[in-house]
């Protein structure tokens, strides 16, 4: 039986990080979705909140469809990159799950990076490897410097369907990406390693007594056993993909380089700033691409349980 002051130490327990989880989180969720639908100058907090109704999503895909629509590929390149990173990931973890000699070390180099803020991430990128005048990339690159955060020439260019807005990917934007895979990868790596380290043994020794070779016994026996670290892998992948700010903003937003996150923060601080209306339609159109894959991940969870 739960005494009366264990049930008042329960409830503090989890009814103050809810509180402080709703207070912090989703009130401020559900008001930019409210601020989405008005127009209100955050720059002059005395000017009256004014109904537009849909008016701000009609502008930011007509109007700013040219930023929109950029950033928007941006994001989803980003998801699809980090997703790859993510099958590196699981390698290296793979790799390092055979106690080769020196795991330990490895382990920590790998995971260095992910003691950082990406805000650090950029600015390392940014003045030790991407310098023109003195970056380690320039250094050991035989030909003239390369901008690589200036340069917002495209790989390539794809028009956006029923507009005439074109997205592809700039050469500073993918610079953006390796630096960002540097931190990835050896996050991927330890959720992983700890996936694998919980394997059963016996799940491998039967799967090699049965004549599997290594690969079909890493696809037909433990792949399957990691479905939970892949479903958390995935979300955070995703909802990292679809945050990323930090980094960029290290870099300054170089042309070529926008997300949804840098279009929020220009249109309540950036230059032409004071439209909450707009800037709250863009973190709503980011919110709910979120907010699917949350839902996904408790779904799985929810199931599991019932299992």
């Amino acid at each position: 039986m739960i005494g009366a002051t264990d049930r008042r130490w329960l409830i503090a327990m989890v009814g103050i990080p809810t509180f402080f989880h709703v207070l912090l989180v989703w009130i401020p969720a559900l008001v930019t979705v409210g601020l989405s639908f008005a127009e209100w100058n955050n720059l002059d907090p005395l000017t009256a909140i004014r109904p537009v109704g849909g008016e701000n999503y009609e502008v930011i895909v007509t109007v700013f469809g040219t930023r929109l629509f950029p950033a928007l590929f941006n994001n989803l390149a980003l998801v699809f990159f980090l997703f790859a990173c993510t099958a590196a990931g699981m390698l290296l973890a793979y790799l390092l799950d055979k106690n080769v000699r020196g795991t330990a070390i490895y382990q920590s180099i790998y995971y260095f990076p992910v003691v950082l803020s990406l805000a650090v991430v950029g600015f390392i990128w940014k003045s030790v490897m991407f310098s023109r005048e003195a970056g380690l990339l320039n250094l050991l690159w035989p030909g003239d410097p390369i901008d690589f955060v200036g340069d917002q020439t495209r790989l390539f260019e794809v028009m956006v369907p029923f507009t005439d807005v074109p997205v592809g990917i700039s050469r500073n934007f993918a610079a953006l990406l390796i630096a960002m895979a540097w931190r990835h990868i050896g996050y991927v790596m330890v959720l992983y390693l700890a996936g694998l380290k919980a394997v059963d043994p016996s799940l491998k020794e039967a799967a090699a007594v049965d004549g599997c070779n290594e690969w079909q016994s890493f696809r037909r026996v433990v792949f399957p056993t990691l479905k939970p670290i892949n479903v958390v892998v995935a979300v955070i992948t995703v909802i990292e993909a679809l945050r990323a700010y930090d980094i960029i903003a290290a870099l300054n937003v170089p042309r070529g380089t926008e997300v949804m996150g840098t279009l929020v923060t220009s249109a309540l601080i950036g230059e032409g700033a004071g439209r909450v209306g707009i800037g709250s339609a863009y973190g709503t159109v980011l919110f709910v691409l979120c907010i699917g894959f949350i839902i996904w991940y408790v779904y799985n969870n929810f199931r599991e349980d019932e299992r």
